[in-house]
């Protein structure tokens, strides 16, 4: 099951909705911080805006943000069962440990926060009881499984802070959210806002990203690429048709940028929702395209008829077949970074130690 996001509504101007950013990185290198800032994040999207009854924006308190990245916090708050106790570190540090109810008992109790929690329960009820939550920018789409649905989906303020807690999406919005800005200006001062929206089920086969250079829809790619959808190989041309007639319709020359990447989901129906906007660059996960074919503009002439060529339609890319399907990207989150650092060769220095252990153990014996 993955997180989705409802039916749009729109408001009388006709423009399409969005429910905030859901990037799984920083920022486009191409900007400076101040337009990264203002063009990527809830304040950005005044112009695609929806109504509470689909999402709701909270300005997020300095002490919960203080908690989400505070590592020594083991417990998560706003759970209504009673705080967990303190394991011990050793098996002769449990023997010494006399468990009871006095009052002198260890215990770990996380912080509390009785009016944001109020506020968070009170937009979840409002919006059907379960939600799909983000920052300005990131999901915790690496984080999904450590809930115990194995989702995104939340109905309680304690459930989005175990993902919040344990994703390293959201940990890189707050410590490194213009890492990638080439510009030499000085970070501006971040407002951080929880996003929730409202949660419903979508088919992971009608999603697709869509490349936008210069104010032009150049590529459109399958979302959910791992996967081999059928109707996607036999639908492609109509499909392509749908979204550029929703892109010049509701989107062209009306973002604040001319370089952008959004979501759609094609319902069953063949009617076009936006879901989110994305920065234009390398930050952005390019799907079944490359950042070299989209900022150069090479290897961009779909296969379709010679009537749609004529069109300049965008190059369209999907799973063709079953042998290309893969894994998901996110699996790796499940296991400790070193781990997925020695698999890859990403850490050079880490691969040298392991290979170092691995010659002295071969030498003991």
């Amino acid at each position: 099951m993955v997180p989705a996001v409802p039916q749009p509504h729109y408001q009388e101007e006709n423009h399409p909705t969005c429910l905030g950013m859901d990037i799984s990185a920083d920022t486009s290198q191409s900007q400076a911080p101040e337009e990264v800032n203002f063009r990527f994040s809830c304040e950005g999207h005044v112009r695609f805006c929806w109504n509470d009854s689909v999402g709701v924006i909270l300005p997020l308190p300095q002490n919960v943000k203080d908690y989400l990245l505070d590592d020594g916090t083991l417990v998560v708050s706003g759970r209504e069962d009673p705080p967990a106790r303190s394991q011990p570190d050793s098996d002769d540090e449990a023997e010494e440990i006399q468990w009871s109810d006095d009052e002198n008992t260890a215990t770990l109790t996380a912080p509390e926060f009785p009016e944001f929690t109020t506020k968070v329960q009170e937009a979840i009820n409002s919006l059907g009881g379960s939600v799909f939550p983000k920052l300005n920018w990131s999901a915790p789409r690496d984080a999904y499984w450590i809930a115990m649905n194995s989702s995104l989906k939340c109905k309680t303020l304690s459930d989005i802070f175990l993902l919040f807690k344990s994703s390293d999406f959201i940990t890189r919005d707050f410590t490194q959210p213009f890492i990638h800005c080439t510009d030499d200006s000085p970070d501006p001062c971040m407002e951080y806002e929880l996003v929730l929206r409202k949660w419903c089920e979508l088919i992971p086969g009608a999603e697709f990203r869509c490349f936008v250079k210069e104010n032009k829809l150049i590529g459109i790619s399958q979302r959910d690429y791992t996967q081999y959808y059928d109707h996607i190989s036999k639908q492609k041309e109509e499909i392509c048709r749908c979204i550029q007639d929703f892109f010049k319709k509701h989107i062209q020359y009306k973002f604040l940028d001319e370089d952008f990447v959004f979501d759609i989901y094609r319902d069953s129906r063949g009617k076009v929702w936006l879901i989110d906007f994305n920065p234009f660059g390398e930050v952005t996960d390019s799907l079944l395209f490359t950042w070299d074919e989209l900022l150069s503009g090479t290897n961009l002439k779909g296969d379709f008829s010679e009537e749609a060529l004529e069109q300049d339609a965008p190059a369209f890319r999907c799973t063709n077949s079953e042998v290309t399907v893969q894994p998901s990207p996110y699996l790796s989150y499940r296991l400790p970074k070193d781990f997925v650092d020695l698999s890859t060769g990403e850490d050079a220095h880490k691969l040298i130690d392991f290979l170092k252990l691995k010659r002295n153990q071969q030498e003991d014996d």
